[in-house]
C-alpha cells in the first residue's frame, strides 16, 4: 500500500485532493491558463508536467493513461491533438510557468497564475558561445605539445639549498 502524501491535503481526503486536481488540470487544459490559490498550483504543476510527458508519447497507452487522471474527453482531445503539438518537441520539460498574482480580496490567499509555455526553447547567449569555442577547438588540429624541460644540476643544487635553510 503506497504511503499517503505528508501534511495537510487540500481537500481533506485524498480521494478529494484527486479530484480537484484533476478538475484544475482540465481548466488548465481547456483555458490555457488558471489563477488559484498558491498551493493547489504547486501541486498542479508537477501533476500536470506529467500528463504533458505523457502526452508526448501519443500513442493509445498514454492516452489511456492520462484518460484515467482527466475524465473530460474533450479535455483529453485538446491536450493529444491540439496543446502538445503546439508545443516545442525539443522542450523536455517545464511545460507551465508560474506567475504570482497578488492575495485574495475575501480571505487574503495567495493566488498564483498557473499558464502553459507554447514559445520555442531559445538558448542562452553563454551556451551559444561555449558551442561555438568548442566547435572551433574540435576543428583546429592539434600543435605540437610543449616538452617538458629536465632541472640541470645547478638548478637542483639550488633547490636543495633553499630547502635546508
Amino acid at each position: 500500500m503506497p504511503t499517503p502524501k505528508k501534511g495537510a491535503r487540500l481537500g481533506g481526503s485524498p480521494a478529494h485532493q484527486k479530484l480537484i486536481l484533476s478538475n484544475l488540470a482540465t481548466q488548465l487544459i481547456e483555458h490555457r491558463a488558471l489563477t488559484t490559490t498558491e498551493a493547489k498550483a504547486k501541486l498542479l504543476q508537477p501533476y500536470f508536467e506529467k500528463l504533458v510527458t505523457k502526452a508526448k508519447r501519443g500513442d493509445m497507452h498514454a492516452r489511456r493513461t492520462v484518460a484515467k487522471k482527466i475524465t473530460s474527453k474533450d479535455a483529453v482531445y485538446m491536450l493529444f491533438d491540439e496543446i502538445v503539438p503546439a508545443m516545442d518537441s525539443e522542450r523536455q520539460g517545464g511545460y507551465t510557468r508560474l506567475i504570482r498574482v497578488g492575495n485574495r480580496k475575501g480571505d487574503n490567499a495567495p493566488l498564483m497564475r498557473i499558464e502553459l509555455v507554447m514559445e520555442k526553447v531559445e538558448k542562452k547567449a553563454v551556451v551559444k558561445a561555449a558551442e561555438k569555442t568548442a566547435a572551433k577547438a574540435a576543428e583546429a588540429p592539434k600543435a605540437e605539445e610543449p616538452t617538458v624541460e629536465e632541472p640541470t644540476e645547478e638548478a637542483s643544487a639550488e633547490d636543495t639549498a633553499a630547502e635546508e635553510k
